[in-house]
């Protein structure tokens, strides 16, 4: 019985014969299982983050170049992942996050007037090479050195903002709510990674995201004590 690249038949077997589905049968299952289970949040995890952004009508201690790297790294990483043919419960979430982070940047771009030259250079820079790069379009050793680049990206695209936080001591208009999926997605990943035996580098970016996403959830748990303690104070 195999629905959507998922075996239950040695699962269902194993059950019905009274036993508990060895570790060979079980972990594929879980692995794909988990793989669906990201791919559908993914769809709403940064939908936190841009109704605060809304709400409050500030991007107070967001790291612009930060959110414009993080759009970059998930489009190299979505076309490398489509290129070496990968399941989609493997890499699907970076389609909708890719989405979405680009919804993010423009509503950032909208409450950051006005905008800078440099910025609408950025911007028009990635919509002419973005296509070409998702269509695979380009010289396969090109595309293994990006997706290389590609794990820099997002640790740079992250290093902006934790620096950005501990330097306010504040973690501004950041979503709890986003960044606690982004490391919970990222940790899953790993194993998710792990299990459909996808490139090591594959695995090491899911492992950088794990980290990077952590330390930024530990900044926003850290950071809010102090500010409850003052508002406390002036109540």
């Amino acid at each position: 019985m195999e629905v959507l690249g998922m075996d239950f038949g040695c699962a269902i077997g194993s059950l019905r014969d009274g036993k508990f589905p060895d570790k060979d049968c079980l972990l594929p299952l879980i692995s794909k299982l988990l793989g669906y289970a990201i791919v559908a949040a993914s769809t709403t995890v940064k939908v936190p983050q841009i109704l605060k952004i809304l709400k409050n009508k500030s991007v107070r201690g967001l790291s612009v170049v930060g959110f414009e790297l993080e759009v970059v790294g998930y489009t190299i990483a979505l076309a490398y992942c489509l290129h070496k043919g990968l399941p989609f419960s493997a890499y699907g979430e970076l389609a909708f996050l890719l989405i979405q982070a680009i919804i993010l940047v423009a509503i950032i771009y909208y409450f950051s007037q006005p905008v800078r030259t440099p910025t609408w250079i950025r911007a028009l820079l990635y919509c002419a090479a973005a296509p070409t790069i998702l269509a695979g379009q380009i010289d396969p050793f090109v595309f293994e050195a990006l997706y290389a680049s590609q794990h820099a990206i997002f640790l740079f695209a992250r290093i902006p903002q934790i620096w950005e936080n501990f330097s306010n001591k504040s973690t501004g208009e950041l979503s709890f709510l986003t960044c606690f999926m982004n490391f919970g997605g990222g940790l899953v990943r790993v194993f998710t990674s792990m299990q459909e035996k996808a490139p090591t580098s594959v695995v090491l970016g899911s492992l950088l995201g794990m980290i990077t996403n952590g330390t930024i959830l530990s900044q926003i748990i850290f950071y809010q004590k102090p500010q409850s303690k003052k508002e406390k104070k002036v109540n």
